[in-house]
């Protein structure tokens, strides 16, 4: 595993989602990418975030609500970073399609997260400073099993020597968690592809298993940073519960 510091990637940000689980939790918007969390809307949080790990431009793929998010981002939106939309049709299917949705705006290495994770600075360094295996990719991780907030929701992962072995909400022997911060290249868009054409849908843990057969897939792990996936009322009361302490950098 390698690391250097990167300063020329491109980030997607998946945010085409219906995120009917978190309808009604703010008067403001019932859209997930634009609900605010601590007074700042998930969609911004995660452009910083992508910003921290090295990412000179975003593609940010929407399709429930895709003109209202990207006209609230548009106006709102002056930062360094360069903003893409890439617009998901098929947003009713499996998050691998949105994946697929920016591939052709992406050219070599990247940094996939979502619309609705809250990511400590810290983490983002970590993801800044390494390097996904050739044709690979690697998927950041959590140890901290006793610290998830709703680990039903969790996507388990079980890891051996910095190599993903399974992934799935639903698997039985795991160790640690997805964070949802991927570091990936032509190798995890190429499987997703090849799962796509064969079946007509696609999820980013089918392609990330697919990487893993090929012994393509790491896992890096993020220590004691913090991180929140925001998919509930009760996620989002959490998540501003853990950035109202003092030591979280977000």
């Amino acid at each position: 595993m390698s690391t250097r510091q990167s300063n020329n990637r491109t980030g997607i940000v998946l945010a085409a989602g219906f995120g009917s689980r978190l309808n009604g939790s703010v008067k403001e918007t019932n859209l997930k990418p634009l609900t605010p969390v601590a007074g700042v809307p998930l969609i911004f949080r995660v452009i910083e975030s992508l910003n921290i790990a090295g990412c000179n431009r975003v593609v940010i793929v929407l399709g429930h609500g895709y003109e209202e998010i990207k006209q609230r981002i548009q106006q709102q939106y002056d930062g360094p970073i360069e903003l893409i939309y890439a617009y998901n049709d098929k947003y009713d299917l499996q998050n691998g399609v949105s994946v697929l949705s920016a591939a052709d705006y992406v050219e070599d290495e990247f940094v996939l997260t979502m619309a609705d994770h809250i990511l400590e600075e810290s983490l983002m360094q970590k993801a800044r400073k390494h390097v996904p295996p050739t044709d690979g990719a690697t998927l950041l991780v959590d140890y901290k099993i006793d610290t998830i907030f709703d680990m039903d929701d969790a996507t388990k992962v079980l890891a051996e020597e910095e190599k993903l072995k399974s992934i799935g909400k639903q698997i039985q022997d795991y160790n640690c968690i997805d964070t949802g911060v991927f570091l990936g290249t032509q190798g995890l868009l190429n499987a997703l592809k090849d799962r796509y054409q064969e079946t007509g849908d696609v999820s980013l843990s089918d392609g990330v298993q697919e990487l893993a057969r090929r012994g393509k897939m790491e896992v890096l792990d993020i220590g004691n940073s913090f991180w929140q996936d925001v998919d509930t009322p009760e996620m989002m009361a959490y998540a501003e519960e853990q950035l109202a302490k003092d030591s979280i950098s977000v």
